[in-house]
């Protein structure tokens, strides 16, 4: 494994992660669930992440029975939590980033994850009816509490995350120090241009979410889509399978599929190695419900150097999505 620092923060963070969406509490059981973690951690990973929303809180139920069976020494992973949706509430107040919900989704997460302070707290999505003042400030509050020790965002604007820094900056407050977005071969436009001054002005890190595209950048729905049960025809997943399996998609993932076979490399090995090579993605979080898809995902370092420019031009080519570098 390898580790970066979290943009310009002294923690470091195991390139590549794990995540609970939707499998903890929800498309796996606990036993699988548990050799999943173990995997990742004798693997060398060293950040997992979850959320309130997830499983409407059951995978960190989940997730924190794990830690505790595990005893593994709590210096030695990074645990994350994520605020907005709520864990299953929908009245006043249960939702959003208002310092009230804040704080107490902080609270609610420790206990769910079993832990007594989180290393990374997202806000899950930007709050149009809160103050982004209100929210920093809140943010800050539970950092000089102990309760978390890096706060951060998720799916926010660029003016957004900057707007963060500014109301940090005029009250000597600490601001956002990492974004986690969506980042993969199909989804580039807001990583690469969008966010490109955030990268260079406040050192931001970034956590990026589905790296397979939800499992379309694997291969596995090239022919179709699979008996098995899969993420994209999971029940209420019908939006994100509408979105995401287009033929326009599957035929350049087809052109990829070939591309990695004249490399010696897995599909879902040749996605993932192709986020990591980008400089300002400090972790690329891993979601899987069989182990032996989890074990050929943490082989995807050894072929990173395959990647070389002429491959990296070959797929950018097949994608034809390179977005256009911004102009200041």
């Amino acid at each position: 494994m390898q580790y970066r620092r979290l943009g310009k923060a002294g923690v470091q963070v195991s390139v590549l992660s794990f995540g609970a969406w939707i499998t903890f509490g929800n498309q796996i059981g606990e036993d699988v669930a548990t050799d999943l973690m173990k995997t990742a951690y004798d693997g060398g990973i060293n950040f997992f992440d979850n959320a309130e929303g997830y499983a409407a809180g059951e995978a960190e139920r989940v997730m924190g029975r794990i830690f505790n069976k595990m005893q593994w020494d709590r210096s030695s992973y990074l645990v994350s939590s994520k605020v907005y949706f709520g864990d299953g509430g929908r009245k006043p107040n249960q939702t959003g980033l208002s310092r009230k919900h804040v704080m107490e989704a902080c609270e609610a997460a420790m206990k769910r994850l079993q832990v007594d302070y989180l290393d990374l707290f997202f806000c899950h999505r930007p709050d149009r009816n809160t103050p982004i003042e209100e929210t920093v400030w809140a943010m800050n509050h539970l950092l000089q509490q102990g309760k978390i020790l890096y706060w951060g965002t998720s799916e926010w604007s660029a003016q957004e995350i900057t707007e963060a820094h500014a109301v940090a900056a005029r009250y000597s407050l600490i601001g956002p120090t990492m974004e986690q977005p969506q980042y993969n071969m199909l989804h580039r436009q807001r990583f690469e241009v969008e966010y490109a001054k955030l990268y260079k002005n406040f050192g931001m890190g970034t956590t990026i979410w589905s790296p397979l595209a939800s499992g379309i950048l694997s291969g596995k729905y090239n022919e179709g889509i699979p008996e098995e049960k899969t993420r994209l025809t999971m029940e209420g997943m019908d939006w994100l399978k509408d979105r995401t399996l287009v033929e326009e998609n599957l035929q350049k993932v087809r052109n990829l599929t070939t591309l990695a076979d004249e490399l010696g490399i897995s599909m879902p090995n040749l996605a993932l190695a192709w986020c990591t090579k980008n400089k300002n993605v400090s972790t690329v979080i891993l979601g899987a419900s069989k182990v032996s898809h989890l074990e050929q995902n943490l082989k995807t370092l050894d072929y990173v150097n395959q990647l070389t420019d002429e491959v990296m031009i070959q797929i950018d080519e097949i994608l034809d999505n390179k977005p256009a570098k911004p102009i200041w």
